[in-house]
């Protein structure tokens, strides 16, 4: 175990500017102190309430260690609960998702309702009171289709995120959409270079030629290369926008998240040709070209969402060198296959850029795994948001080794 003084030297060794000093990219210990003071205790990104649009709908994420199920209850409502039985902790649901009226354990069939109370028990005798063993809850909010959960006793403040974003996601009725396309990949990579590598396009005209036949490799006047006929474009897609009641300033935080709409540079869709990938558009929206609208929020999630469709990422950390991405393809629930969509159009240009970054991912942990690393310099001009993820990582890191542990959670249900 890496004790919180040897951490903080760590921490402090680093130089502000320059990428993190090799042990935050390979170390073991390391990673099992982000497990702790970064996945345990922040929100993250479970999923797309798309994945359970029915009572009795679940699916299942590995976080460090603990398995959790998100379910949607008979009220329609969303839980999450540890996927541990409280007789003797085997694990209830078995893979990725399901639906069932119950949820049994296959060991001893203890019952428990969608819920999360425990239905039946044999033979455990008359004092046996069953109300004293439902599942262990895990904090769970909903936001605008958007599925949220943290194992902290006290997780950060939700409420004024759901207040900032809920206005620029709710045109596009992500609550009534569903999943055209799941796609997961486990990327040879520490966790943070997969966010790293999120959070720039310094390397998009090398790496990703499909991506870039309808976005621009800038999203505001912040960065130098924005002008010219693109800055044109933007200042009419935006008029349009705020005529048409949809919003897009930038909103930028230090509490981890941000969102903007980001107009097109060509094109209204990610698709080869820039048409639209769905002919049924999403939510109340009418306007074809409503931008990309853009939410990320650390340490695990970045999402698309356009006029036809919307793609979902997530990030789970699996070791020091790996991790798990899983995207969504979202369409209106009432788009049909074939008629509505083709599920290869759909697709095409994240799954070419998925890959892209997967390759590009592995070679800089390869590279950093080498006698030879030494931490880099970062674009002051080009990778301001890769710094700025830094910068909240290890201010998470420093403010969570003042706080006392969190590792008992309490029920939170999301409508």
């Amino acid at each position: 175990m890496l004790s919180n003084s040897q951490l903080l030297s760590l921490i402090e060794s680093r130089v502000n500017g320059r990428s993190l000093p090799q042990p935050f990219y390979t170390d073991e210990a390391v990673f099992e102190r982000d497990l702790e003071l970064i996945w345990e205790r922040q929100w993250l990104l479970a999923g797309v309430a798309a994945q359970i649009p029915k009572p009795g709908n679940w699916f299942t994420l590995e976080v460090g260690s603990s398995s959790i199920v998100v379910i949607r209850d008979r009220s329609k409502a969303i839980r999450a609960f540890y996927n541990t039985c409280r007789h003797r902790g085997s694990r209830i649901c078995a893979g990725d998702k399901g639906s069932s009226g119950t949820l049994v354990c296959p060991y001893h069939q203890w019952t428990y309702g969608l819920d999360g109370k425990l239905l039946f028990s044999k033979e455990m005798g008359e004092e046996f009171d069953a109300s004293q063993y439902s599942l262990k809850p895990v904090h769970c909010e909903s936001v605008e289709g958007y599925i949220f959960i943290s194992l902290a006793v006290t997780p950060p403040l939700f409420e004024e995120f759901r207040r900032q974003v809920s206005p620029y996601i709710q045109p596009h009725g992500l609550d009534n959409a569903k999943v055209a396309f799941e796609s997961t990949i486990v990327e040879k990579g520490n966790w943070k270079l997969v966010l790293e590598n999120n959070r720039e396009c310094y390397h998009c005209t090398g790496s990703h030629p499909e991506l870039l036949r309808t976005i621009s490799e800038f999203d505001g006047p912040t960065d130098p290369r924005f002008g010219g006929e693109y800055a044109q474009k933007c200042e009419k897609d935006e008029a349009r926008w705020t005529a048409n009641g949809l919003p897009y300033k930038p909103i930028e935080t230090d509490e981890g998240y941000r969102m903007v709409r980001a107009a097109m540079e060509r094109g209204v869709s990610f698709t080869m040709n820039g048409d639209l990938a769905c002919t049924k558009l999403l939510g109340t929206n009418l306007d074809e070209d409503v931008g990309s609208l853009r939410l990320l929020r650390f340490p695990n999630t970045w999402n698309h969402v356009l006029s036809d469709h919307a793609i979902a990422f997530r990030l789970l950390p699996l070791s020091a060198t790996e991790t798990q991405v899983t995207t969504w393809w979202l369409v209106s629930a009432d788009a049909v296959e074939g008629e509505d969509y083709d599920l290869d159009n759909l697709t095409a240009v994240w799954k070419a850029t998925n890959a892209q970054d997967q390759r590009l991912v592995e070679a800089n942990q390869q590279g950093i795994n080498s006698m030879g690393y030494q931490p880099g310099p970062y674009s002051p001009l080009v990778e301001r948001g890769v710094t700025e993820f830094i910068e909240w990582y290890l201010s998470t890191l420093k403010n969570e080794l003042k706080s006392t542990p969190k590792t008992i959670v309490v029920e939170c249900i999301a409508e």
